[in-house]
């Protein structure tokens, strides 16, 4: 004689099958969201690093600049050079990379052009000459590196509105045209 499982036996079992399934599945949210937290943190702290990485090199640009002067300028005596190579192998230490080379197509996003030399024969912009290095901190810019460009003629500008009668926004007196260089 076999016995089945009573009514109230089996009521109550499926009722703590009910309950443990859950329970696990409270227990599986709770690690889920703990797990995104830890995520989370992780990259605050990382974000948090390179923001402070970044004003720290900020501030150091201008002593490097300094230092670059010096060292183009003066005969590099063997201190000089050690704070030299101190200074840039800890900007490389931090992540920072310097960029900005004479021949390097001109991308306003990097380059801050200080004068255009005019070359019928180019198609595009490129960069004549460095006068003041950029730095990257990975993808972000530090500072932009100031060049001069060599590049076919800008366009023809129009006379501003308030010339031709026309109403309209003067023209930006914050953004004074490049000087132009004709060869």
């Amino acid at each position: 004689m076999t016995m089945t499982r009573s009514g109230p036996q089996s009521t109550e079992l499926q009722q703590l099958r009910r309950l443990v399934q859950e329970r696990t599945a409270d227990l599986q949210r709770v690690k889920a969201e703990y797990d995104n937290y830890r995520k989370r943190v992780r990259r605050d702290r990382l974000a948090v690093r390179e923001i402070a990485a970044a004003n720290v090199l900020k501030a150091l640009l201008p002593v490097l600049d300094a230092v670059d002067r010096a060292c183009a300028k003066e005969p590099l005596t063997p201190g000089l050079k050690d704070i030299a190579d101190s200074l840039q192998e800890q900007l490389g230490s931090l992540g920072a990379t310097s960029f900005g080379q004479v021949g390097d197509p001109f991308d306003p996003a990097c380059h801050h052009a200080l004068i255009h030399h005019v070359c019928a024969a180019a198609d595009r912009l490129l960069c004549s000459a460095v006068l003041r290095p950029g730095y990257r901190l990975g993808e972000h810019l530090l500072r932009p590196a100031t060049v001069e460009v060599t590049g076919p003629a800008p366009p023809a500008r129009s006379a501003p509105a308030s010339e031709c009668g026309v109403r309209g926004s003067p023209a930006r007196a914050d953004k004074p045209p490049l000087p132009v260089v004709r060869s």
